[in-house]
């Protein structure tokens, strides 16, 4: 459950797995489509943390694995804290920008962070 996957839109469960294109929702056994806009979405998503802890702008995080840094012969260690994180809207899952002590401006995913 590694992944991002939205909850049922029948029934808000959190347990929604992937099968072919379709995702399913064990509690209810409701099936949809990923590409489906769930009914009433607002459009606003929340963004979670490597831990289920929402995230918003301006909160401080650590990370939660060594990453792999491109060009650089040393990654960013498990533990590193990054301040004040800026929520957007990014390409191929990282959601978040900031600013890491000795990397510079960067983007990461909110799948490797964790809320202080």
């Amino acid at each position: 459950m590694s992944e991002n996957l939205p909850p049922c839109p029948k029934c808000s469960g959190a347990y929604a797995y992937e099968m072919g294109a379709l995702l399913l929702c064990p509690e209810c056994g409701h099936e949809w489509s990923p590409s489906e806009e769930p009914a009433g979405g607002t459009g606003t998503e929340v963004i979670k943390d490597a831990v289920g802890n929402v995230l918003a702008d301006g909160d401080t995080v650590t990370v939660v694995k060594t990453l792999k840094v491109k060009g650089s012969p040393t990654g960013i260690k498990a533990g590193t804290k990054v301040r004040n994180i800026r929520l957007v809207d990014g390409v191929d899952g990282h959601d978040i920008d900031c600013k890491v002590d000795g990397f510079g401006a960067m983007q990461l995913k909110s799948s490797v962070v964790k809320k202080v």
